[in-house]
Parts: C-alpha cells; structure tokens; sequence
C-alpha cells in the first residue's frame, strides 16, 4: 500500500523537563504525517475539503508503543504506510525511527467523513481514484 517518509527534528518546545519527547507531541507528528501521506500521493486537505466538498478523515481510534526515548535536537525519521483500506475507513501505521532503531510505533483507524444536510458529521464512501491511489504501492 501507499507509504511516505519524512524527517523530523526535535524542538526545544517538544519536550518535557527531562529532555525527551512530552508523549502527546508523537500524536501531532504523527497527524502531520497523515497529511503528507496524503500529500505525497497528490491528495491535499485543501482539495478534500474544497473540490470533494468532504470534512476530512477524523480519528476513531489510536493506539501507540513507546520503545526509545527522542531528545531535543534528535533528527527522526517517521515512516507512514496505509494498512488497510475499507468502504468509508482506512487504517494507518506510522513507525518512528531515531537513529535507525524503532522509538514509537503508532496506529490509526479514520473515517472519511462529510457533513449532512442537519450538520451531523456522517462516514462517507472514499472516492474510487483516492481509494487507488491508497492501495498503490507508491
């Protein structure tokens, strides 16, 4: 399936008194990585939101282990991978390296989602072609 790599570094604001990653900063990079992901396949949240008329692709579960502490100033590499690809769902796998050894791994389940016409957010089915794109082995 659809993979993307990006580098990270750490920032003084990332981290908690004792030098390493404050936890909740892995979920951010790990968002910022679902985007790219996207992005990389050519699909921006902007022509999601504004061509496809969609909100987007919210989280309904989440699950992380943490194996090697990251520090200030640490250089990272979060790899992001599509695992499975349903009718209105899609799983994510992000896996963060700090210096070639796994430190955090991380999953997602997240539905594709719309708004109906009372404003209730509602799955919706993915588009054929982004569904494609998702299954390719990019």
């Amino acid at each position: 399936m659809f993979n993307n790599e990006r580098q990270v570094q750490i920032e003084w604001g990332d981290c908690d008194p004792a030098d390493i990653v404050f936890y909740p900063r892995y979920f951010a990079y790990f968002d910022a990585s679902t985007g790219a992901l996207f992005e990389a396949m050519g699909v921006s949240l902007r022509y999601i939101r504004d061509v496809l008329k969609t909100v987007g692709f919210p989280m309904v579960d989440t699950r992380s282990q943490f194996f090697k502490p990251s520090k200030y100033g640490d250089k990272v590499t979060i790899k992001s991978e599509f695992t499975e690809v349903g009718r209105a769902s899609f799983g994510i796998r992000h896996q963060l390296f700090n210096d070639g050894d796994l430190a955090v791994e991380c999953t997602e389940k997240r539905v594709w989602a719309c708004l109906n016409a009372e404003g209730d957010l509602k799955a919706k089915t993915i588009p054929d072609d982004i569904r494609a794109k998702m299954l390719s082995h990019g």
